[in-house]
């Protein structure tokens, strides 16, 4: 089996030498898409439901990545894999389609943006967002020097893999390895496994060793894995292992739990089609340092969880697993039928296109909003009242579980660690209505070219830089070091000199572009490449009596409202640039002078319907007198004719 593999991967080396190889290498592809072309010719018999809302009951064979079943006395015994293994009833060629695996996919809608991967390294002043999508403000991994195998190995603790993870690697000397350490496959049982001994944490550890194959057999809870094929040499054979020349080193191996196998050789799985919502929370949690007490116990849930709801009730997904996202305006660039209906809107209050009455899905209420000027609805997204934190004075550091490998053993837990991801930001998105924002601030060192900053490597800023930047104490906490302008200026200076630097060498940090001018000195301007990265909060979601509004119009329009005023801080490694801020209104496409004029009015408000009533109360008396006359007159009238 392996064998042949080893024929695959040499004839990809050798077409970089020989085009006649080029041809053989077509139709190896051909060949290999042939089980593609038939997968796609007919649906499996787990890709469409029967109408039953029961659960079907998974007794089935385990299948290596060669297609082979699996026993408990084989020797070596293979970790199962989930494309052959699930794949034998579900399309696993469609699943791929999906949402959380297509980010790779050129011809997959991006959608709205989103969190992105966020790359950090404190030592060398870094972070920055990362996506496969085109989303504006982030780059591609391989514009900061990452295969998607390094991408993997950094990303993949907080996807349930695919992707990035089954994308072959462009280095020739990581071919090699990629046979060592296998592809990171879906894996299903990430979110349909209701094994309570499942271990997402895990999927994590194995990852770090380069435990590909291994990864999501070794969560499952049936199974445990061990060694490490990072450490393997470049021609060890996981399927004909070779004795180590150090007995150091432990190969990779699975291990099956006893008695999991029945008397035909297969396994059970308890699987739940509706995923469980702690499941989503692992990539999905969200930490916001508003105080020293940010334990989960002191806060509380999204309501709709608390309302006995679920993750996947709104965001739902067929075989496609086309997940809903559920934001306003998904429907346009969405196939999944029911992303209209699933919104905020949608859901409380119905989809207006809809043949039959929508509104109310789930018992959720329908909101009257009296008082509330339309305006409001024009101009604001649902989740500008109803989602995250109640903004205060100043925004506040947030973890987030994919930004801080939340969840996971030796994890940081200080507060200050990277990367600096800052929240609730009131700004304006694509769609022209305000919406509470995540929001980073890049940092890194790059190139200028013909106006546009393109990031340098990350393993070349390292080498290059190495020396320039060696004096910078590194915090345990994670924190940035004190970078100086000293510091900025030799690296640049650095970058300079270095021939491999194309353009001119620049460092962004703080909403700003550093680069040297004509005399060597450091200057300091405005740049695109320097914005932050924003992307929306949808939860938690508070109930309305902890909305934005509910106590009055000065939650959000005082002169001191956070919503308009309130200070957003700048982020960076440059100690002179932390004490720097921005004002909310600064995100929001809105006259400044306006908002703060009506704002104002509202401090002479109360005044103003002071007077009102004392001015309403003199007329009514003025009235009332005037009526009264007249009553007496026709009184006086009547009389005399009797």
């Amino acid at each position: 089996m392996f064998a042949c593999r080893h024929q695959y991967i040499w004839k990809r080396i050798d077409n970089k030498v020989s085009k006649g190889l080029v041809i053989t290498g077509v139709l190896s592809l051909m060949v290999l898409a042939l089980p593609v072309a038939a997968e796609a010719e007919g649906k499996k018999l787990g890709d469409e439901s029967d109408g039953s809302r029961a659960h079907s009951i998974h007794v089935i064979p385990l299948l290596t990545e060669e297609g082979d079943r699996i026993a408990p006395d084989d020797d070596p015994l293979l970790p199962f894999s989930m494309r052959q293994t699930c794949g034998e009833c579900h399309s696993y060629q469609i699943i791929g389609n999906g949402w959380h695996f297509n980010a790779p996919d050129a011809n997959a809608a991006p959608g709205r943006p989103g969190q992105p991967s966020i790359f950090s390294d404190a030592r060398t002043g870094t972070q920055i967002p990362l996506s496969y999508r085109p989303w504006p403000g982030t780059y591609k991994p391989e514009q900061l020097g990452l295969t998607p195998r390094q991408f993997t190995r950094r990303f993949g603790s907080h996807t349930p893999g695919g992707g990035a993870g089954e994308l072959d690697t462009p280095l020739d000397d990581e071919i090699m390895r990629e046979m060592v350490s296998g592809k990171l496959e879906i894996n299903c049982l990430s979110c349909h496994n209701a094994d309570p001994a499942h271990n997402q944490g895990d999927f994590a550890g194995q990852i770090a060793r380069e435990n590909f194959r291994w990864a999501g057999a070794a969560t499952t809870g049936i199974a445990t894995a061990s060694g490490s094929a990072r450490d393997m040499p470049d021609t060890y054979d996981p399927v004909m292992p070779d004795p180590l020349d150090d007995p150091k080193l432990v190969p990779p191996a699975i291990s099956y739990k006893q008695g999991i196998f029945d008397s035909k050789k297969w396994v059970f799985f308890d699987i739940k089609r509706e995923v469980p919502s702690h499941r989503c929370y692992f990539c999905h949690s969200n930490l916001y340092i508003e105080n020293e007490h940010t334990e989960k116990w002191s806060t509380d849930e999204d309501i709709h969880m608390t309302a006995g709801l679920s993750c996947v009730d709104c965001h739902r997904n067929g075989i496609d697993h086309n997940t809903v996202r559920g934001y306003e305006g998904e429907a346009s660039v969405s196939k999944n039928h029911i992303a209209a209906e699933s919104s905020c809107e949608g859901c409380h209050l119905g989809e207006k296109s809809s043949a039959e009455p929508v509104a109310g899905r789930f018992g959720a209420p329908v909101p009257q909003h009296p008082g509330i000027p339309p305006a409001h609805f024009e101009r604001l997204t649902c989740t500008a009242c109803h989602s995250g934190p109640w903004p205060g004075e100043e925004t506040v550091l947030t973890k987030t579980s994919r930004a801080h490998r939340l969840g996971t053993i030796g994890v940081n837990k200080s507060h200050e660690a990277l990367p600096h991801v800052i929240s609730p930001v009131f700004a304006t998105q694509g769609d022209g209505k305000i919406a509470p924002h995540k929001l980073l601030w890049p940092a890194f060192w790059g190139s200028l070219k013909d106006g546009q900053v393109e990031p340098v490597a990350f393993d070349a800023v390292g080498k290059i830089l190495g020396e320039t930047l060696a004096d910078l104490k590194r915090l345990r906490s994670g924190d940035w070091p004190a970078f100086t302008a000293e510091h900025i200026t030799g690296g640049l200076k650095t970058l300079a000199s270095d021939k491999s630097i194309e353009g001119t060498p620049v460092y962004i940090s703080g909403g700003k572009l550093h680069k040297l001018d004509d005399s060597g000195a450091l200057s300091v301007e405005d740049h695109a490449a320097a914005e932050p990265y924003l992307w929306p909060i949808a939860h938690d979601v508070r109930p309305a009596a902890q909305a934005l509004g509910i106590r009055y119009c000065t939650d959000c329009h005082a002169t001191d409202a956070p919503f308009f005023f309130g200070n957003v801080a700048v982020d960076s490694p440059v100690v002179s640039e932390r004490q720097d801020v921005k004002k909310m209104y600064d995100f929001q496409d809105i006259d400044v002078t306006y908002a703060k004029a009506f704002a104002f009015s509202f401090v002479f408000r109360p005044w103003m319907k002071a007077v009102a009533l004392c001015s309403c109360a003199v007329l009514a008396a003025v009235l009332l007198l005037y009526v009264l006359k007249a009553l007496a007159f026709v009184a006086k009238l009547l009389g005399e004719e009797d």
